[in-house]
């Protein structure tokens, strides 16, 4: 089959298709499912004959291949057999996590109930300290061999920003890259591969969930080698006033268990640019899908590079 027609599958999953899916999985659904929002994967909460509920996710094709995947399940059944908190796969009729249905990568996961946090009160981020530091630890064991590393050669870097260029309006391509080629130049001198393990890589309020006594984590669909404090920064509310408090909580935690290489904290701006500059390129890259265009109706408009150019003019302008 080619790509396109994994394409075409991939945009028109029916109900059919996906319960089909599941029974050929092994499991039996009754028929009632709620399409969940994702704009990466195609991602289905099915109920169960059995009263159970499971979440069926269906990768976008080209995204990853098997074994990025399996890197990913591989991690987060590792951090299961630690009696730690992330939503691992559920095993298939096979054995296996992960299957080819419909010519799409497909897995299951158990559908699990918490709250996101609007805000963390009391000592909520010392306890998210103490599972960030449980999950590096786990990350540290060994390298994601098939998963992308946080550099500027992978991520948010040299080739995305030659990806936008056609697509930065032109009264603001100049300033754009000025911004961005600054910061990424300073993240070739600063970032240090040798920092790098295995991390979450999009740890931000969205996926920590709260059952009201505990925090996990899911969707490790970003699953990549990277400085730990990437699973850090993005969890600050970003208020100047209380970032040391915040910081001091998170490190509480952590380093009750793990130490934590604090020279990283500096490299906070220059990720929170290659993030920005990461998030363009992605819409570039998924602007033929038919919903892109919907969802982000002013990329490639002036007012949509104007703020981009002045977050990473921002950040240019802090490096110096």
């Amino acid at each position: 089959m080619k790509h396109s027609d994994f394409e075409k599958n991939f945009y028109q999953l029916d109900p059919q298709a996906v319960m089909a899916a599941a029974e050929r999985a092994g499991f039996e659904p009754t028929g009632e499912f709620t399409q969940l929002n994702s704009y990466e994967n195609r991602v289905f909460d099915l109920c169960l004959e059995n009263g159970d509920n499971v979440i069926a996710k269906f990768y976008r094709p080209g995204r990853w291949n098997k074994e990025a995947i399996q890197e990913e399940h591989d991690f987060l059944l590792a951090l299961k057999a630690e009696e730690i908190h992330a939503v691992a796969p559920l095993l298939q009729k096979d054995g296996a996590t992960v299957s080819l249905q419909e010519g799409l990568w497909t897995t299951f996961f158990p559908k699990v109930r918490g709250r996101l946090p609007d805000e963390f009160i009391n000592d909520d981020l010392v306890r998210v300290g103490r599972l960030l530091a449980r999950v590096h630890m786990i990350g540290a064991r060994r390298e994601a061999t098939h998963r992308l590393n946080l550099d500027t050669s992978h991520y948010g870097g040299w080739a995305t920003l030659d990806h936008l260029e056609p697509v930065i309006v032109p009264e603001l391509r100049h300033r754009y890259f000025d911004a961005a080629e600054k910061i990424l130049a300073a993240a070739d001198d600063l970032l240090d591969p040798s920092d790098f393990q295995r991390i979450h890589g999009d740890c931000h309020r969205g996926n920590l969930l709260s059952t009201g006594k505990e925090f996990f984590l899911v969707d490790f669909d970003d699953f990549l080698n990277g400085p730990v404090i990437h699973d850090f920064w993005m969890l600050l509310s970003g208020d100047e006033e209380s970032f040391e408090d915040e910081q001091n909580m998170l490190l509480e935690g952590y380093e009750e268990l793990m130490e934590f290489p604090h020279h990283q904290w500096e490299w906070i701006p220059l990720l929170r640019a290659m993030r920005i500059i990461r998030y363009s390129g992605w819409i570039a890259d998924r602007w033929k899908d038919p919903s892109f265009p919907r969802l982000f109706p002013d990329f490639g408009l002036y007012p949509y590079w104007a703020k981009e150019v002045e977050a990473l003019e921002k950040i240019a302008w802090s490096l110096d």
